[in-house]
């Protein structure tokens, strides 16, 4: 009936709702937590950690990206709970490493730790994005969900493993050289190399949003027409 798919399609929304406003609190408590750690360097002019707030706005500002790409793409009804508990522990290690400012090599370890608990999550959204998959509303969903697929597959296959690898590698320099990476302040070569690694993976979440955005209205379109479909013939 009518009054079915007008019910699934308001689920959808509060759904959506709530992952929205779970991850923009979860961000705002990590960034006023990078607040806090880097007002003190930032008035004192010490540049040496300027990189370091910089790359910790990034990784936010991905994180954010990343989570609204997934609530336009794959979230519907039913809510979650793994997959939003999840969102939370990233946060809570998010914010362990942003208050390691001005210990590099705790930041990388810290940033390591998160980078793991984001591979889970990835993994963890494989079974929701297979979800949509088999839901078959269109064609046009069929060519979004094929993008997604390919993107979150390049994600736990290649980026994030290689994003963790070097921030352990990162860690372990440090502890190994720290004559070299803390008396002579070498860390700044490292943590320039991660600026440079989330700059540029944040560039490539901007560049993918431009290549979904044009399916994402028909798509949907898709899918209240099958759940209007659905609830006509129930």
């Amino acid at each position: 009936m009518t009054s079915l798919s007008e019910s699934r399609s308001e689920l959808d929304a509060i759904t959506a709702d709530i992952e929205l406003t779970l991850v923009s609190i979860i961000q705002g408590v990590a960034l006023t937590v990078l607040i806090e750690t880097s007002r003190e360097a930032i008035a004192k002019l010490d540049w040496m950690m300027w990189p370091y707030v910089l790359s910790g706005l990034i990784i936010i500002l991905v994180f954010w990206s990343r989570v609204v790409l997934h609530i336009l793409t794959v979230i519907r009804w039913p809510l979650e709970f793994g997959h939003n508990f999840l969102y939370i522990a990233c946060a809570l290690v998010e914010a362990f490493s942003f208050a390691q400012l001005g210990n590099p090599a705790r930041w990388f370890a810290f940033v390591a730790a998160f980078l793991a608990v984001g591979w889970l999550l990835f993994a963890y959204d494989l079974r929701l994005i297979r979800m949509r998959v088999r839901d078959r509303t269109g064609d046009v969903s069929n060519r979004l969900y094929a993008l997604v697929t390919r993107d979150q597959w390049l994600n736990l296959g290649l980026l994030l493993p290689a994003f963790f690898l070097v921030n352990v590698a990162c860690s372990v320099a440090i502890h190994l050289r720290p004559e070299f990476f803390l008396a002579r302040d070498g860390h700044i070569w490292l943590i320039a190399l991660q600026l440079i690694a989330f700059g540029g993976y944040l560039s490539y979440v901007v560049i993918f949003y431009a290549k979904l955005a044009p399916l994402i209205v028909p798509a949907r379109s898709e899918w209240r027409a099958k759940t209007r479909a659905n609830g006509t013939s129930a």
